[in-house]
């Protein structure tokens, strides 16, 4: 059974306990809670202790290694660039289509004030700081009390400006610091792996908390948060038909028949570099040549996320509307910003694994808590198939359209050589 299903199972299990419990034993919710709230936190600070080194050795290898790509040569620049152009689009247009979904379908109050009530002290936010002393804020006056503070959005743009620097000293000294700060990254990873191997039990203590104090209207409020985070991650990944038939050139029927092994695999496997033969194979049947794939498919499953900038974002603009924290424009726009960041640096990891890491930082940028994570990621099973989907399927739109550009450039290049030799 995978990690994913056995913490979804645990959530399952400790909301009915906790229901039953306040249904059957009243007098047993105090002493029941009071222990299980302690293990529940104590599992949620183990996912959050990894917070910062991750995001941090993400983004300077991340950025490493986008730079290093962008230089391999004008197919890969191009393709890089616009991988970026799309992460950034997808990011903003979160910040729209969430709103607008939870104002077509909101929350019920009851729901949510429950679950306030019951994930004790996450309704304890930071307050967001006027827009004056929100921009100075974002440049940190001490890189190493903003990542003690989990002062996400400074941390990330010193981690930029220490990433972009790597970039202009000695190539042997930039690859120790890459290769010091990718071992970080991996341990972290693995530690993750250790915490979410006894998810179950964390997961299970947060859920009976739940529960007991939030009933059966926390089963409503999590189908609702699948539906709506689901939706935002769709309503993205269909915008890769209309780039593969207008920037590619390829029929909607044949773009739509040569992608159904490619999203059955990323179905089963929830892994875009697992469904990287399915999407080689996909790309040679629209006709896009093995040399243009060969650079541009494992260039997109290393860097391009198309749907997490969207969802992760809306991850966290859902969880501030669930705890009433006022969303402006500043920090809207500083939110897309973080959300396209933690997503470039992500690995190619099931989302159960990258959840808490990508997110924390959006949500601590929005002002939003970040315990409710711990409860959600147990229900990112759903979401995480149609990240997939929606990743493999622009991965697919991009390269072809990177391989009809590749073309016209060609085609240039030819005549200008033909008119030369006249």
């Amino acid at each position: 059974m995978s990690p994913s299903t056995r913490i979804l199972l645990a959530l399952i299990a400790g909301i009915v306990a906790g229901i039953l419990i306040a249904g059957f034993a009243p007098q047993a919710v105090d002493p029941v809670t009071s222990v299980a709230g302690p293990i529940g936190q104590a599992w949620l600070n183990g996912l959050q202790m990894t917070i910062v080194p991750l995001v941090f050795s993400l983004l300077v290898t991340g950025v490493a290694a986008t730079a290093e790509a962008a230089q391999a040569g004008k197919l890969a620049g191009r393709a890089v660039g616009l991988y970026l152009i799309v992460m950034a689009a997808s990011a903003i247009a979160a910040a729209f289509l969430t709103p607008l979904f939870l104002q077509l379908a909101p929350l019920p109050v009851e729901s949510a004030a429950a679950l306030r009530r019951a994930l004790a002290g996450a309704e304890t936010v930071q307050p967001v700081p006027p827009v004056g002393d929100f921009i100075a804020g974002i440049i940190p006056a001490n890189a190493l009390k903003a990542s003690a503070d989990s002062n996400f959005l400074s941390m990330i743009v010193f981690a930029l400006v220490f990433a972009f620097a790597l970039m202009r000293i000695d190539a042997g000294l930039r690859d120790l610091v890459t290769r010091l700060f990718s071992g970080i990254r991996d341990a972290m990873l693995v530690v993750i792996g250790w915490v979410l191997w006894i998810g179950p039990l964390g997961v299970f203590a947060l859920a009976l908390v739940v529960g007991a104090k939030a009933g059966g209207g926390a089963f409503h409020a999590l189908v609702h948060y699948i539906l709506t985070v689901s939706a935002v991650g769709l309503v993205v990944s269909l915008v890769a038909y209309p780039l593969a038939v207008i920037g590619g050139r390829v029929g909607l029927a044949h773009y739509v028949r040569a992608g159904l092994s490619t999203q059955a695999v990323a179905i089963s496997t929830q892994s875009s570099l697992a469904s990287l033969p399915a999407m080689l194979a996909s790309s040679r049947a629209m006709g896009v040549p093995v040399a243009t794939a060969g650079v541009t498919l494992p260039l997109a499953v290393a860097i391009l996320r198309a749907t997490g900038p969207a969802m992760n974002f809306a991850v966290a603009i859902y969880v501030a509307t669930w705890f009433g924290v006022p969303l402006h424009a500043a920090t809207l726009a500083a939110g897309a910003l973080v959300a396209m960041l933690t997503s470039l640096g992500s690995v190619s990891l099931p989302g159960t694994v990258s959840f808490i890491g990508a997110i924390s930082p959006v949500c601590a940028t929005l002002g939003a808590p970040v315990a409710p994570l711990g409860l959600l990621v147990a229900v990112e099973t759903m979401p995480d198939i149609v990240r997939t989907l929606g990743n493999v399927m622009w991965d697919l739109a991009t390269t072809v359209t990177l391989a009809r550009g590749q073309r016209v450039v060609e085609d240039e290049a030819d005549t200008i050589v033909e008119g030369i030799e006249a």
